[in-house]
């Protein structure tokens, strides 16, 4: 696979407004008018090591649509090498999952292939899965999607999830006070948001695929593709079991919502799953 990273060239509080969706958009535009080149770097395109159950670092096998063996997540509980973002740390929860959501923990392998799913839904304009037993368990009025089960492909269901809660921009507060790990960096983004105008002509896109870098019962790092003219943008999203649901690790300081972001011919190298 060829591809490239590029950070967006806009600041944190535009792609906080624009949330993924034009960002992704923008920035496969002007990437893909520099040419695709060679190289992976492995900021987003290598697994992340993760620990195993004998505690030896091992990285989880790349993930594809082929069928090859997988590889069973990290135990709960082990910590993961300079993680950060306490999940205790901070403040600003808008809500409250310990009683809502209680959905069996299931397989804790990472899905090499693509999950089962009781159907496809239109959610803001983004088509995510949907399953009984993985999740969203839980609709709230405004429409945001919650309370999945707490295991890799969990993980995955959480993740496509994201990408639609955070398309329509009118709602960008409230849902990253819903999806977003409390904590100081939640709360600053809050603030850029509160002093932005929000948009409301920005193009929803759609998932072709994901690739699991890590995982384990309680944090999950996800590289999600999409579609852009005729190749594919990826962004990379941390999600950190907090308060009995998968919680969005919000940026660093400076930092865009869904970086690194990393351009690719095809999608050898996620597995291909897509209600469209």
């Amino acid at each position: 696979m060829n591809e490239n990273d590029d950070q967006s060239p806009y600041g944190r509080g535009f792609i906080a407004a624009s949330i993924i969706i034009a960002a992704v958009l923008l920035c496969g535009a002007v990437l893909l008018i520099a040419g695709l080149t060679s190289g992976t770097p492995q900021a987003a395109g290598e697994p992340v090591q993760s620990t195993s159950g004998d505690g030896v670092g091992n990285s989880p096998a790349v993930q594809s649509a082929d069928g090859s063996t997988g590889q069973p997540a990290t135990p709960a509980g082990e910590a993961r090498p300079g993680s950060t973002g306490d999940p205790g740390a901070g403040s600003g929860s808008a809500r409250s999952n310990s009683a809502s959501c209680s959905l069996p923990a299931g397989d804790q392998t990472i899905p090499i292939k693509p999950p089962s799913v009781d159907g496809w839904d239109v959610s803001r304009r983004v088509v995510v899965p949907r399953s009984a037993s993985i999740g969203p368990a839980k609709t709230d009025p405004d429409g945001f999607r919650r309370c999945f089960a707490q295991s890799p492909t969990g993980a995955v269901f959480a993740a496509y999830n994201v990408v639609a809660a955070l398309a329509d921009q009118r709602q960008a507060i409230p849902t990253v006070q819903k999806l977003m790990l409390p904590g100081p960096d939640t709360q600053a983004l809050i603030r850029e948001l509160r002093a932005e105008e929000p948009s409301t002509d920005s193009d929803a896109t759609q998932l072709a695929g994901y690739r699991v870098l890590d995982a384990n019962q309680d944090r999950a790092t996800i590289m999600l593709a999409l579609p852009v003219e005729s190749a594919y943008m990826s962004i990379t999203l941390t999600l950190v079991w907090h308060d009995n649901d998968w919680r969005l690790q919000p940026p660093p300081p400076g930092e865009p919502v869904g970086s690194p972001f990393a351009q690719h011919r095809d999608l050898t190298d996620f597995v291909t799953w897509s209600g469209v």
